[in-house]
């Protein structure tokens, strides 16, 4: 884990057109502090009570929608988030990667480097969405 710099979150709230504000750049800084999805509740816990859940949810809608955070698919059918590590464009992004959970220590991280699978349509079928989990032992539980 490192330590993000203010500075760093505050640059890509606005080349992502969102407004600075404290509560967008504290829970951007958790996000890049973290080489793994977040929850909601995970959030909560790094940024302490002074950051109500109602801001919390409104911060991740609007990260959701600029595109600097996507949804990870999770097998518990919790929500979890992970940073955009993309330049922001003004066209729509699609975060089609596989993502991978450890069965010891819980975390998904998103494998960018491996090639995200092209599935052909059945006929008769319209993809609108396509997530890959794939489950195991992370880098860090395996040394343990």
């Amino acid at each position: 884990m490192t330590i993000i710099s203010t500075q760093k979150a505050e640059h890509l709230l606005q080349e992502h057109n969102l407004r600075v504000t404290s509560s967008r750049v504290q829970a951007l800084k958790i996000f890049l502090d973290h080489d793994f999805a977040l929850s909601q509740p995970d959030l909560e816990k790094s940024l302490g009570e002074e950051f109500d859940r109602v801001t919390l949810y409104r911060t991740l809608t609007s990260f959701l929608g600029k595109g600097l955070i996507h949804k990870v698919p999770d097998d518990e059918g919790a929500a979890r988030y992970a940073v955009c590590l993309h330049a922001a464009t003004t066209q729509a992004h699609h975060d089609q990667h596989i993502h991978f959970k450890c069965n010891v220590c819980g975390t998904t991280h998103c494998l960018d480097e491996l090639p995200f699978p092209n599935f052909k349509e059945p006929e008769g079928y319209v993809f609108k969405e396509t997530n890959v989990l794939i489950q195991g032992i992370c880098k860090n539980c395996a040394k343990a």
